[in-house]
């Protein structure tokens, strides 16, 4: 496999990946309203001008989307201690639950959809499990 061919299969199980965490939030939310969700879930405490430093949005976009989502019960906020000002946003429990739930189903379903032929979806799915063996760290323990 050359690299162009592994940047394919990776664009295409990260877009796999993504519609087994955001299929129901595409229907309820925007494009942009999930990209914000996304951001600050990977990176909590953040300020809206953090994440249009990251998502490269307009301001006012992000705002908007902030408070769309805040009234939706999705994102948190609180004033940042070091400056009054600014307000930091951290994804809610309800949010991180349902990311959480969405990202622990199982992904033989997608495959099934994406592959036509069921075989051809079962085996997709045990060599994935075999790469993610292989290239990924050892999930930690489960806490006591």
């Amino acid at each position: 496999m050359d690299g162009v061919r592994l940047l394919r299969l990776g664009k295409r199980l990260t877009e796999l990946g993504r519609a087994m965490v955001t299929e129901h939030a595409s229907a309820t939310l925007t494009p942009g309203e999930i990209a914000v969700v996304s951001d600050v879930y990977q990176h909590p405490g953040s300020s809206v001008q953090d994440i249009r430093v990251r998502t490269g949005f307009a301001q006012s976009h992000v705002s908007t989307s902030v408070a769309r989502l805040r009234e939706r019960g999705l994102l948190d906020a609180e004033p940042d201690p070091a400056d009054g000002r600014r307000t930091l946003l951290s994804v809610s429990a309800t949010a991180r639950d349902y990311v959480r739930a969405r990202a622990a189903r199982p992904a033989e379903p997608l495959l099934a959809a994406a592959l036509p032929d069921p075989a051809q979806a079962r085996r997709a799915a045990e060599l994935l499990d075999e790469l993610a063996a292989l290239l990924l760290p050892a999930p930690p323990p489960p806490a006591p």
